[in-house]
């Protein structure tokens, strides 16, 4: 991961210079070194056997190129997701310090379950089929109805967003009444088949008869039309992130509304990646009948996540914008909501090796404010999870174990 004094490469410097040409190499070399870096203290690590609560696993290189492979997927985000110059910054700093007025004299910093209105049930959906003969899926969109609050700084921007005011999910749904699994997507994907492949949807659906719903977050697939450039959900503008989260959770409560309507007691559960592992934590904190919750390597916090990666010296004064946003990073954060979920229903995975959400700074924080639930780890990075076979192992039996799927 990144220290906070670490530059990124090819990004520019404050003054507004242009970056070195030296830039597209340093992109190049920087994941392998700070993968060896990793591997070196993994070592250390290992040697001193003071595993703590989080496992420490010996060092191989199989789990060096899972490290390597985050730090690949990282200098990605980074290209798509571009530091803007210090004018842009006067502008957020402005709207973060008004935010924190405006969320203060509401109680919400203190008590931030106000912030997330309970939104009503969709009136207006529309469900459209696809696929051939047994692959056939279903696609439901509704109008999404959430605007920022009168006020709100962000909010016209906000609304400016056009593809974001019509929520979009697939759904694999039986005929006869089954329980439901909500599973939420990470960043970058809201894609049909990558949605359905990552989840195992089919699998879910065929071999545990279960109805699944894959909703789509705002600023990711269909809803990221017309975006403005560099106009991304997690990303370097705290008000953006502030209200594509509140209208996450306010479009997922939504669909639960929605299923709640279709079939009056079903059983529901929520299955969250990455990002969407961290919005599946805040609607188990808002939701009373959720029968399980179960979060894949979940950030905890959205502002000290973003500053880890951002690689802001000390001195920059971007950096600025870190320490005016921590109070909104803390009442966004599900640290700073109860769980209503059952403690036997709550569930978290994580991978030993992730380079993108730090087990220790954000998945066992989370862990612990859960009441020390069901936890997997696995030998992997972020993106490894996938592929690994006590992942899926794992989501399998907390389905059951939760009592979301029977036994019988």
């Amino acid at each position: 991961m990144l220290d906070s004094n670490e530059a990124i490469p090819g990004h520019p410097a404050p003054t507004g210079r242009k970056p070195s040409t030296a830039a597209p190499l340093a992109n190049i070399v920087a994941p392998f070194t700070k993968t060896a870096g990793y591997y070196a203290r993994s070592w250390g690590a290992y040697l001193d056997g003071d595993k703590g609560e989080l496992p420490v696993a010996r060092p191989t290189l199989s789990l060096a190129t899972h490290a390597l492979r985050d730090e690949i997927v990282l200098v990605g985000l980074r290209l798509r997701r571009p530091l803007s110059d210090t004018t842009v910054y006067d502008r957020i700093n402005s709207e973060v310090v008004k935010a924190i007025d405006f969320y203060g004299k509401r109680g919400w910093l203190a008590r931030p379950e106000g912030f997330f209105a309970q939104p009503p049930a969709p009136t207006d959906v529309k469900i459209r089929s696809f696929g051939r003969g047994n692959r056939r899926h279903e696609r439901l969109s509704f109008d999404s109805g959430y605007a920022p609050y009168a006020k709100e700084p962000g909010r016209q921007r906000w609304l400016s967003y056009t593809g974001n005011r019509r929520e979009y999910a697939l759904m694999l749904r039986h005929s006869e009444p089954r329980p439901w699994l909500v599973c939420v997507h990470g960043t970058e994907m809201g894609r049909v088949n990558l949605d359905l492949t990552l989840f195992r949807a089919w699998h879910l659906h065929e071999a545990f008869g279960l109805n699944v719903v894959l909703p789509v977050l705002p600023m990711h697939g269909p809803r990221a039309k017309g975006l403005p450039k560099g106009a991304v959900f997690p990303g370097e503008d705290v008000m953006d992130d502030v209200h594509a989260t509140a209208q996450a959770v306010w479009d997922i409560r939504r669909v639960l509304a929605w299923i709640r309507l279709q079939q009056p007691g079903a059983k529901i559960g929520v299955n969250g990646i990455s990002l969407g592992g961290y919005i599946s934590a805040l609607v188990a904190s808002l939701d009373e009948d959720l029968t399980c919750a179960i979060l894949g390597v979940p950030p905890a916090n959205l502002v000290s996540i973003l500053g880890r990666h951002a690689g802001l010296s000390i001195d920059d004064p971007r950096h600025r914008t870190l320490e005016l946003a921590e109070p909104i990073g803390e009442m966004i954060s599900p640290l700073s909501l109860q769980p209503k979920v059952a403690p036997q229903g709550r569930f978290i995975y994580a991978g030993v090796a992730d380079r993108i959400v730090h087990p220790r700074e954000q998945v066992l924080g989370l862990w612990e404010h859960w009441g020390r639930p069901d936890i997997g780890w696995y030998r992997g990075g972020h993106t490894g999870f996938f592929q690994a076979r006590p992942v899926q192992q794992f989501v399998d039996a907390a389905l059951v174990q939760s009592g979301l799927v029977d036994q019988g």
